[in-house]
C-alpha cells in the first residue's frame, strides 16, 4: 500500500515537473520567436552626416539621432532603427572615404547629409559635387535608398559658387532617383533669413539647438518615413 503511494506521488510530481518544464521550454521558444521576428522586421537607417547629424553641443538624447528615433517611434515608425554616423568636420571627400566601412550588413537606407563644411571651407562646388556623387553612386550600386539633404550656401560666397553648390544636390538626387530633402533647416519655417533662424541655433550660429533639432524633425520625419517604405 505504501509503495504504490510512493509510486503514484513521484508519477504526480514528475507529471507536473515535466509540464513544468514543457511550459518553460515553450515560453522560451515563444519569446526567441518574437525576437527572431522583430529583429527581421527591423528597418535600419544609417544617418551618415557630420556634426549636425552627429548632434554637437547638445546632450545625447537631445541631438538630431535621438530626437529622430523618438519621432519615428511616435509616428509610425516602431520598426526603424537610425544609427548615428555623424563625424564632426567631415567633408564630402571624408565621407566618401569611409562610406564603404560604413554600410554593415544589417543597414537598409541611408541619410546622407554632407557639404557643410566642404561651403565653409570654400571648397569649390566641382569637387564636392564629385564627392557627393560618389557617395550616392555607392549607395545605389548597394540597392539602398536614399534620403539626400541639402544645404544652400549664402550668397556672400559669390554667384557661381552659391549657383553650382545649391544645383548639386538636386542634381545627384535627379541622377540616381533618390529622395531629397532640400534645405536642413527647412524645418526653422524661414528658409533664408538669417536672423529668423537664430534663436534655434547654439552660440556659434551654426549647430542646431535642441528646439532647433526638433524642428528639423518635425519637419524631415514624413520624408525618412518614406524612405522606411
Amino acid at each position: 500500500m505504501f509503495n504504490t503511494f510512493v509510486r503514484k506521488t513521484y508519477s504526480m510530481a514528475y507529471g507536473l515537473l515535466s509540464f513544468t518544464h514543457k511550459l518553460l521550454a515553450a515560453t522560451i521558444l515563444a519569446v526567441l520567436t518574437t525576437q527572431a521576428a522583430q529583429a527581421e522586421d527591423t528597418f535600419t537607417i544609417v544617418a551618415f552626416g557630420d556634426s549636425i547629424t552627429r548632434g554637437y553641443g547638445l546632450p545625447e538624447d537631445q541631438g538630431l539621432v535621438p530626437q529622430l528615433q523618438a519621432w519615428l517611434h511616435a509616428n509610425g515608425g516602431e520598426n526603424i532603427v537610425v544609427l548615428n554616423a555623424g563625424l564632426s568636420g567631415d567633408t564630402t571627400a571624408g565621407g566618401l572615404a569611409r562610406i564603404d566601412w560604413t554600410l554593415t550588413e544589417e543597414v537598409d537606407a541611408v541619410i546622407v547629409a554632407l557639404g557643410g563644411n566642404d561651403m565653409l571651407r570654400g571648397i569649390f562646388p566641382t569637387s564636392s559635387h564629385e564627392n557627393l556623387d560618389g557617395i550616392v553612386a555607392l549607395l545605389t550600386e548597394r540597392d539602398l535608398p536614399v534620403l539626400l539633404v541639402g544645404l544652400p550656401a549664402p550668397s556672400n560666397f559669390g554667384p557661381e559658387f552659391k549657383s553650382e553648390f545649391d544645383a548639386m544636390y538636386p542634381a545627384v538626387a535627379a541622377k540616381y532617383n533618390t529622395l531629397l530633402y532640400p534645405y536642413f533647416f527647412e524645418g526653422f519655417g524661414a528658409a533664408h533669413d538669417t536672423d529668423a533662424i537664430r534663436q534655434y541655433l547654439q552660440d556659434d550660429a551654426t549647430h542646431p539647438n535642441a528646439e532647433g533639432v526638433l524642428l528639423i524633425v518635425n519637419d524631415m520625419g514624413p520624408m525618412v518615413l518614406e524612405l522606411a517604405r
